[in-house]
């Protein structure tokens, strides 16, 4: 079973607004509200890829609510901490042309808060998967990651993590299966933009040595590099299609890549299904469907550089 964490869920208003012009009147040629956060949209592309998963997390006030609610709608199961104060933050997305973004506020936890969520995590088993994704809410600490993942240290678990930072290399002590980071996050970490395929390569080994066992870099138009646990290294450029959408993109490839090994813990497939996956987020408005994803997979099949 995989289990998703979102501790900082949000609505997602996502409005197109062809030719905008600050200061004016606009007028939005659609729009849509989806839950939103890094773990729930792991959840949901695992759903379009028929595997089951549990989203955990925190939600609070009029907006938790409507997470919920919508998530029930779509069929994703969740299993929520509700929060005593305060609201689940919206972040509006609006594209013209280009995509711009404006992140809510959203709630400031508790220690107990903490402490619930980690109560319902005590139902993992060995062999289940945990992914920890995306940023934290106010009164979370940078080793929120970490402190989760030593309440289930005696689990024999595949543990998976996607954020920047202290946020991430505070988890590396517990060796997690798998981190996804991209470009701008190995900047952040490295204090140098990778010039090459072979810096990200130098970058993604650093990071093993660190204690991640598996890497997978996602790099946007570039496509994505992985680095595995017993030295090999897989790379691929982007898929070729008109981009129309990357919110949730390095998500769906998590994702991808999941439930490609779950199959067969066959690295190779994961790597191509996640490519696939990321691929069909972002040549739909929406989100990718299953047979946007499989018909990109069929192609792959015999592309992967290794």
């Amino acid at each position: 079973m995989i289990y998703t964490v979102t501790l900082n869920p949000c609505l997602d208003y996502l409005v197109a607004v062809p030719g905008f012009q600050s200061g004016r009147v606009n007028r939005a040629r659609y729009e849509r509200i989806v839950p939103g956060g890094k773990g729930i949209n792991v959840s949901y592309a695992l759903h379009i890829l028929n595997q089951d998963s549990l989203a955990l997390g925190l939600v609070g006030g009029f907006t938790g609510a409507e997470i919920e609610r919508l998530m029930d709608r779509d069929g994703i199961r969740h299993d929520f901490v509700q929060l005593q104060r305060g609201s689940s933050r919206i972040d509006v997305q609006m594209v013209d042309g280009i995509e711009s973004s404006i992140n809510g506020v959203g709630p400031e936890i508790s220690p107990e808060d903490i402490v619930a969520l980690c109560g319902k995590l005590q139902q993992l088993k060995d062999g289940d998967t945990l992914v920890l994704s995306g940023s934290i809410p106010r009164g979370a600490r940078d080793t929120v990651y970490s402190d989760i993942l030593g309440t289930v240290a005696d689990k024999d678990l595949y543990v998976v993590v996607d954020a920047k930072g202290p946020l991430l290399l505070n988890t590396f002590k517990y060796k997690p299966f798998l981190i996804k980071p991209n470009r701008q996050e190995l900047i952040d970490i490295f204090y140098r933009n990778p010039d090459s395929i072979d810096d990200i390569i130098h970058y993604a080994r650093s990071m093993q040595s660190m204690g991640a066992r598996n890497v997978l870099v996602s790099l946007d138009a570039e496509g994505a590099v992985l680095v595995t646990e017993d030295g090999n290294v897989y790379r691929h450029s982007a898929m070729e299609g008109t981009v129309r959408n990357t919110v949730g993109c390095g998500d769906s490839m998590l994702a991808g890549f999941l439930s490609g090994y779950h199959q067969n813990q066959n690295m190779v497939e994961a790597f191509q299904l996640s490519l696939a996956a990321a691929s069909a987020n972002a040549f739909h408005e929406g989100r990718g469907t299953y047979d946007d994803i499989m018909e990109l997979y069929q192609t792959l099949q015999n592309e992967i550089e290794e």
